[in-house]
């Protein structure tokens, strides 16, 4: 019988069955690692991911798990360092308590994995295996077939049939581990800080761009080509999720994005953004109004900016968000005289995301009516005051805000003010 662990991982084998196991000595492929002055880049040091792998095996501890499987593309980078756009295919980083890492991932993807994941065992699949039974295979290969795992449930990229077919191949106590690794990812460490005020000046120079291209007679694809040039030009990653940018027919189209329109004199712009800079965002958005704004939408501004800077005087370490929720909605209601219909938030969590979004969960952590959560130093949110369509007029401001020792801090620094442009 042929040894799979002396072909390269990078050649599948043809046909659709696993290749971990058909070996005469069991064995799996070896770790695979770059030398450190070979390495293109690394955006943490090894003390950090070894910091994060530790925090999370603590809870793996308390909850008496032995391992975890991740499998959302944010998770898998904050634990590993892979930064790469090929989790379209299954791609699952397995943590155990004790030892390396292992990366379960296409075969084509070892040459990636190799560059920029330190310590990572790269368990390969094949194009025409099904990589559910493969991974089966590798984890009891991996002496885990009898452990307590915990599994992610409740993100995009781990698909059904994949889970199912684990768990029916390998029969062991698996427990919903969804959670876990961004409840840790909510509070960010310095280094991660520093990448999100990066991105709050590319962000910054996006909006300006913004403001700077818009007008009477501009189309708005031509507003957002400036929005990326800027962006790309400014040292800015692909982000995580599109600039929103739509006129007063599309307006209160929550996640839609430009569309072949000149604007006119008398239209709004909304545009929402973000600079990435190493996966980290930290996005904005401003209401622009080509040609003057009615009295009607700057008093509409003149309260959407009062509730923000409420929510803003709120947000301290130790705060309830149903809490900051409740300053923001208080303005708002004095301002009309009665009592307001709720938003659903006004912020939520953000940092580090991969398309399609820049929360990096599949649930959003908003500062939201009667919210429970607790704020902690080191947590990043998209501050949010939005009143379109609302009994005072239409405006909105928004903002990336980081919670200090004392209070919060504004990243994104684009003037809070109504921008009237020709």
């Amino acid at each position: 019988m042929s040894d799979p662990t002396r072909s390269s991982p990078r050649h599948p084998t043809s046909e659709r069955k696993p290749s971990f196991g058909r070996s005469s000595r069991g064995s799996l492929p070896l770790t695979i690692s770059a030398s450190p002055v070979d390495r293109v880049e690394e955006f943490f040091d090894e003390a950090e991911f070894e910091s994060r792998r530790q925090r999370v095996r603590a809870v793996l501890r308390e909850r008496d798990l032995d391992a975890i499987l991740v499998s959302s593309p944010e998770n898998v980078y904050y634990l590993a360092g892979l930064n790469h756009y090929g989790y379209f295919a299954v791609t699952i980083l397995i943590l155990p308590l004790d030892g390396p890492p292992l990366l379960f991932a296409r075969a084509m993807e070892a040459p990636t994995i190799a560059e920029q994941c330190r310590d990572i065992r790269h368990l390969p699949f094949g194009d025409a295996e099904d990589p559910g039974e493969v991974l089966a295979v590798a984890l009891r290969s991996s002496g885990l077939a009898g452990a307590r795992l915990g599994i992610e449930l409740d993100h995009m990229f781990l698909p059904p049939r994949v889970a199912q077919t684990v768990q029916r191949a390998l029969p062991t106590a698996w427990t919903d581990a969804s959670g876990i690794v961004e409840e840790l990812r909510m509070v960010k460490s310095a280094a991660e800080l520093a990448y999100t005020r990066e991105a709050a000046r590319i962000s910054d120079r996006a909006a300006g761009a913004a403001i700077a291209a818009a007008g009477s007679g501009v189309n708005e694809r031509h507003i957002a080509a400036e929005v990326y040039r800027t962006m790309i030009d400014a040292g800015g990653d692909l982000t995580g999720f599109p600039a929103l940018i739509r006129s007063d027919r599309t307006l209160r189209f929550e996640h839609i994005v430009w569309r072949d329109h000149e604007l006119d004199k008398g239209e709004r712009l909304f545009v929402e953004l973000a600079g990435c800079v190493r996966r980290y965002h930290a996005p904005q958005g401003r209401l622009l109004f080509i040609g003057p704004a009615s009295d009607r939408d700057r008093r509409a501004a003149d309260v959407t900016i009062e509730a923000i800077e409420a929510a803003q005087g709120a947000l301290h370490p130790g705060a309830i968000s149903g809490d900051v929720y409740a300053a923001w909605q208080a303005v708002v209601d004095r301002a009309a005289g009665s009592p307001q219909p709720k938003r659903h938030h006004v912020g939520y969590g953000t940092g580090l995301g991969f398309p399609p979004s820049w929360v990096g969960a599949s649930m959003v952590p908003g500062i939201r009516p009667d919210g429970r959560m607790v704020i902690r130093e080191g947590m990043v949110f998209h501050l949010m005051s939005w009143l379109v369509g609302s009994a005072l007029g239409d405006y909105l401001v928004s903002d990336t805000a980081v919670i200090t020792a004392t209070g919060v801090e504004i990243l994104t620094t684009t003037p809070r003010v109504v921008q009237e442009l020709a």
